[in-house]
């Protein structure tokens, strides 16, 4: 009989902990989990979900704009920011309740509060003491907002799904997904909006050529994007409006200044430092290949541990630790391959490597690519174009990597996910008869490389 309380110990109820605890309960391992803020995580409350809710209410207006080339006459239209906030809060407290059931149906102790740890088996929430043989940290990310004179008028992507008031103009920083997926959310929703990022290009990481495509389209949908950029200060004025200093020395007056700078682990008040576990200078967690901290006992998944930040990979990263102390399973996860998905607009839908990772590998490679516009468009009226593109092995003709701008673009890469794991080569795509009349299709019917 176990001395400890429990068997496993999960910090955070986030996506990654809410599986481990789920399947590991399900095991018959006795199992608590405690979250301090938001059951689901950050996916679910202030991330994917709310996120993507908000781009389909974005996108309705140039939807009623397209409508008149296929002879809907729509009239006069009005967005109504609270019913937005508000239908979407219901929607977030409905999925709340159902983490809370899928937890406490499937045997774990849900206990709410900020779990701190004491020892190597000992966490304290709320002044309570728990003790258990494991102890898994799935503690997920927290918006980084830099020091900057005037910082206390900026908002995180967790502020702005609930923002009392919603802008007339915005100003979005950052380079990466947030940044980019919020810019067209509010352009979208009738806000004058301006992108500012420090680089010369955002979505870095990313091919070179999605990149350029993409700044394109993002204007065309009235973004106005300041490159090469920064905000130095913001005052905020007698009117309420905030004066923004840039670092080129010009000024920009706004209602709201969204800082989308990327991520931190949020490991704050965790109890790491005390117990000596590794991280690394950001403080993410150091893990070895079963997701074990220097402390034998601690383990850590997820954006905690700062691989790759994304929803599906903290899931089988749960699903892999649990795999591996309870069935005798490997904890290994595939990181390669993993499909993504920038919800801007247009969307952009990935997998495999870029034209320039393929390079800097010394691949000989062939490069193949389409840009169209739409069919929908030629009677919309709307410029939008789509850019697909695929890059090939030319020697094993293996596929490498497959990239979309354009609607729908992850619903489309998902499947390309899913050949490209299977090791594809052109040839199979070549032999794959097309949907027609789809855009998809396109993937399949690209017969010649570009020139290169």
């Amino acid at each position: 009989m176990s001395t400890y309380d429990y068997d496993l110990f999960v910090i955070g109820a986030g996506s990654g902990g809410v599986r481990a605890a789920r399947m590991a309960a399900s095991m018959g391992v006795r199992v608590a989990i405690t979250e301090d803020k938001y059951l689901g995580g950050t996916c679910v409350n202030v991330g994917c979900v709310p996120k993507k809710l908000f781009v389909y209410a974005s996108q309705f207006q140039e939807a009623f704009n397209d409508a008149s080339g296929f002879g809907w006459n729509v009239g006069d239209t009005a967005f109504d920011w609270p019913t937005l906030r508000d239908r979407k809060n219901e929607e977030i407290l409905r999925l709340n309740g159902i983490y809370r059931n899928l937890l406490v149906n499937s045997g774990c102790h849900l206990i709410e509060g900020r779990g701190s740890l004491i020892d190597d088996h000992t966490v304290e929430v709320d002044g309570q003491q728990y003790t258990a043989e494991r102890i898994l940290v799935a503690t997920g990310g927290w918006p980084f907002i830099p020091d900057i004179p005037g910082k206390e008028h900026i908002i995180s992507s967790n502020e702005v799904f609930y923002l009392e008031d919603f802008p007339k103009s915005a100003v979005v920083v950052g380079g990466g997904y947030i940044a980019v997926e919020f810019a067209g959310i509010f352009a979208g929703l009738g806000v004058d909006t301006h992108l500012i990022y420090r680089g010369d290009l955002f979505l870095r990481g990313f091919d070179r050529d999605l990149r350029e495509f993409v700044a394109q389209e993002v204007e065309k949908k009235g973004v106005n994007l300041h490159f090469n950029n920064n905000i130095e200060a913001i005052e905020k004025q007698v009117d309420g409006s905030l004066l923004l200093t840039l670092s080129d020395g010009s000024q920009q007056v706004t209602d709201c200044v969204l800082y989308a700078t990327g991520r931190v682990p949020n490991v704050v008040g965790l109890g790491l430092e005390k117990l000596g576990i590794a991280q690394q200078k950001n403080g993410a967690i150091i893990v070895n290949d079963t997701f074990q901290t220097n402390v034998p006992s601690i383990y850590a998944i997820g954006d905690v541990i700062d691989r790759v930040q994304l929803t599906p990979v903290a899931l089988a990263e749960g699903m892999a630790l649990v795999r591996h102390l309870y069935q005798q399973g490997s904890a290994q996860v595939d990181y390669d391959l993993i499909p993504t998905a920038v919800f801007c607009q247009p969307n952009i839908g990935t997998v495999g490597l870029s034209e320039e990772q393929a390079r800097e590998q010394g691949i000989d490679i062939d490069i193949y690519r389409s840009e169209f516009r739409a069919m929908k468009h030629t009677m919309s009226g709307n410029t939008e174009r789509t850019l697909m593109k695929m890059i090939v092995d030319k020697i094993t003709d293996k596929v490498l990597g497959v990239h979309m701008v354009g609607p729908d673009a992850g619903e489309i890469i998902q499947g390309m996910g899913v050949a490209l794991k299977a090791g594809a080569t052109k040839a199979v795509f070549d032999a794959t008869i097309g949907i027609h009349p789809t855009a998809a299709e396109e993937f399949v019917t690209m017969r010649e490389p570009v020139k290169q």
